[in-house]
């Protein structure tokens, strides 16, 4: 590796790398876990998917236009849905809805966390620069996404764990919103905690991707601190927001118009 300039990967050394893998394979064998297959299969897949997506970013770079990079985030935005409501446990009926509600919030929390790094922080010239926007954005949703899916799971088992308590509440003449309030308060406190541990550690217990790949490609380790740090802030607020989005429209399924508490959109027991 010269000063400044990345160490190339080969196909070889990528072949070579794959078969740490095979360590994997071993433990799951040795511990009989079953799990050989699942891990080959999701190697592969990972491969795949990233050597796709890989030249697709070459197309998207190659041309530059601002329509076409807002297509690839709404792409990203779409998949990231499938996969956070997919792990969600809820009726058949209400799968639509769910994946409504996840879609809205993973795209503004996401969109707005990313168009105040764009404008105050980075600023990206031109605004739709896909060299900076899809990197960013990937690692926003996929943060997002983890918090839509650990705040729904969440709320889930807290309004059922406390039906008595919101009945009681609703009762005494209590709003939906008072009634609801703790499990809110308990769903978007789990959604968080990744995030918060993140914060806690970082620089400690790990070096993060940005910071890694940018030292790795040369770049001065302050400059790449601060990177880091710009990324570290912006998760915190897109799964704040996409979190807080999710819990408020999720909790709505819960209650019918006449305020009275309901497991509709629960899959039944």
């Amino acid at each position: 590796m010269t000063a400044g300039h990345p160490v190339d990967i080969a196909w070889l050394d990528l072949l070579t790398a794959a078969a740490l893998l095979l360590v994997a394979v071993a433990v799951s064998a040795w511990e009989r876990l079953g799990l050989g297959r699942q891990i080959l299969w999701s190697g592969v897949r990972a491969t795949v998917q990233l050597l796709i997506v890989g030249h697709i970013l070459r197309w998207v770079f190659a041309l530059d236009r601002w329509y076409v990079v807002l297509a690839a985030l709404l792409v990203m935005v779409l998949f990231a849905t499938m996969a956070a409501t997919d792990r969600l446990k809820v009726a058949k009926h209400y799968r639509q809805h769910l994946r409504a509600i996840c879609a809205a919030a993973i795209f503004l929390g996401s969109l707005l966390t990313l168009a105040y790094v764009d404008s105050w922080v980075v600023g990206i010239t031109p605004w739709y620069n896909p060299r900076y926007l899809i990197p960013l954005f990937g690692m926003i949703v996929a943060n997002a996404m983890n918090g839509a899916t650990l705040a729904a799971e969440r709320l889930q088992s807290e309004m059922v764990a406390r039906r008595g308590e919101i009945e009681a509440m609703l009762a005494l003449g209590a709003s939906v919103r008072q009634a609801s309030a703790e499990p809110v308060r308990r769903a978007l406190a789990a959604a968080l905690i990744p995030t918060i541990n993140g914060l806690a550690v970082v620089g400690v217990v790990s070096l993060p991707g940005m910071m890694t790949g940018q030292i790795l490609a040369g770049a001065d380790p302050t400059m790449a601190v601060r990177y880091q740090l710009v990324v570290a802030f912006m998760l915190a607020a897109a799964t704040a927001l996409t979190a807080v989005g999710a819990v408020w429209w999720y909790r709505s399924l819960f209650f019918t118009p006449a305020a009275q508490l309901t497991f509709r959109v629960l899959p039944p027991a």
